[in-house]
């Protein structure tokens, strides 16, 4: 296969090389596999709590380790590596991969667990960059993006119903995560797809783009507040049910079903995208997030609590294409969108721990108006963004 790196001045769809559609899809799946232990960390996680090989704190120290590190793994391999070599650099990524999550078998503490599982995050984060730097070159990134969104959910439904199933009830944590080694193996045929290289973005004349701007910033930390909003009332569903007298397995069977609106989030984002402005779908969906709740904040019965969870993970999948939209928007050298998903994944990891420093008497029932305050951040980062950007419209 040829490389991608030549100049696509004139294409249509690509802002510097042009990939084959095998290469595009082979791309995504990278980070798409990845990124599988953000949908089954209930699963997996879960049977380590049950084994006893962990306990509570332990288990929340393991997933927010594991996050963080995707986030960082991800900034680290889209700053500092370079886009070349990128079938061996994926093949090495998903055997490193394959390799930590087989380790798992063989960590005896907590503390053990807690390495394999950060290091683990780093590789994770390796494999999102892959894909990020593909979607950062489009021209038409949203629906790359949601396509990204799209293929990984799936994956994560699947495999929930697979790890659920069949893997932990045979065989145990242990099980589940040599499902997750067997699918990084299996993905090294679709690294010898992945484009050779990439090529340099485009280097931009002017110098109001870049990172390090006011608009940048502003636009990752409108996504990581209302990833901060993801990440608290997620983590805390199975409390806020208990809270109102719902029971853990009809919160678990709702976490199951949450998979498959999520999917439904993701590919509906991915058809409408070109007829919706991101500016809107922005402002729409933290408006229903903050209405979603509400209802968990003012004791819901069972049918009202799962239309507002569902709710909350259907809005999961289906803002992010338009998030993407927004730091492209921000920064038209790309650059700032290749922070995305360490907003979102650093949003999500730390949303549970700023919500928990609210929590009195482990009273969870202000967990939803954490959130609340969270999106109207989100809302209020946002605003001051567009009034930026117009500001910026009129003097250039």
């Amino acid at each position: 296969m040829a490389p991608v790196q030549s100049s696509s001045v004139h294409n249509p769809d690509w802002l510097v090389g042009n990939p084959t559609r095998i290469q595009q899809w082979a791309a995504l799946w990278i980070g798409s596999a990845g990124l599988q232990i953000l949908g089954l960390q209930p699963i997996l996680l879960g049977a380590l709590y049950s084994e006893k090989r962990v306990n509570f704190d332990e288990l929340a120290l393991i997933a927010t380790a594991e996050f963080i590190t995707i986030a960082l793994g991800s900034v680290i391999a889209g700053m500092l590596i370079s886009t070349r070599h990128l079938r061996a650099k994926s093949a090495v990524l998903l055997i490193l991969l394959a390799a930590l999550n087989y380790a798992v078998s063989y960590a005896t503490t907590a503390n053990e667990l807690l390495l394999v599982r950060s290091v683990a995050g780093l590789v994770e984060g390796g494999t999102v960059a892959i894909s990020v730097e593909l979607i950062a070159r489009s021209r038409h990134a949203e629906r790359l993006g949601g396509f990204f969104i799209s293929l990984q959910t799936l994956a994560q439904c699947l495999l929930a119903a697979l790890l659920a199933l069949w893997a932990v009830p045979l065989m145990g944590s242990n099980g589940g995560f040599h499902v997750l080694a067997g699918i990084c193996v299996l993905s090294l045929a679709a690294a010898f797809f992945v484009p050779s290289e990439y090529g340099l973005l485009p280097k931009q004349v002017s110098n109001m783009d870049g990172v390090l701007t006011v608009r940048a910033i502003l636009a990752l930390l409108a996504i990581f507040t209302f990833f901060l909003f993801i990440g608290s009332l997620w983590a805390f569903l199975e409390p806020l049910g208990a809270r109102y007298g719902i029971d853990a397995q009809t919160v678990g069977l709702l976490v199951s079903a949450s998979l498959a609106f999520q999917v439904l989030g993701a590919v509906t984002a991915t058809f409408v995208d070109r007829r919706l402005d991101y500016r809107v779908s922005i402002v729409v969906c933290a408006l229903i997030a903050i209405a979603a709740s509400a209802v968990l904040a003012n004791h819901p019965s069972v049918s009202l609590f799962w239309t507002a969870a569902l709710v909350i993970a259907f809005l999961w999948m289906f803002i992010t294409p338009y998030q993407i939209g927004l730091a492209v928007a921000a920064d038209s050298s790309r650059s700032t969108a290749l922070l995305l998903p360490a907003a979102q994944i650093l949003g999500a990891a730390l949303g549970p721990l700023a919500a928990s420093a609210f929590i009195t008497n482990d009273d969870v029932g202000v967990v939803p108006w954490f959130g609340i305050a969270a999106l109207l951040c989100s809302l209020a980062l946002f605003g001051v963004f567009l009034v930026s950007s117009r500001r910026r419209a009129v003097a250039v």
